[in-house]
């Protein structure tokens, strides 16, 4: 699957839960916006994830991935411990120099 190498280590770290290498990977003033919420900076991105994923328990697998421009939409099989699992969730992402600036998932 073609992506950019940020988004291949964000999902990466989500399988492994590890936290330190997702935290690398996003830029110091990124964004992420989730559940109707956002989260920005490194410090709020982690608190986020580790929230979600005392919550739901849950591991995304990307099942497809698309470049339109600058942003780039994984298509992922997502199980945990929530109503309906597994899902699929789409991602996007705003990559520059390497790290992500920008996450949601819709």
């Amino acid at each position: 699957m073609d992506m950019p190498n940020a988004v291949k280590t964000y999902f990466s770290a989500d399988q492994g839960q590890n936290a330190e290498l997702l935290t690398d990977i996003f830029s110091s003033n990124a964004i992420v916006h989730d559940e109707g919420e956002s989260h920005t900076g490194t410090d709020a991105i982690r608190a986020w994830w580790l929230a979600a994923k005392a919550k739901y328990n849950h591991v995304a697998e990307p099942i497809e991935a698309n470049t339109n421009g600058d942003r780039v939409t994984v298509r992922a099989k997502v199980s945990g411990t929530f109503p309906n699992n597994p899902v699929t969730l789409d991602y996007f992402f705003h990559v520059k120099n390497g790290k992500i600036t920008e996450m949601g998932v819709e």
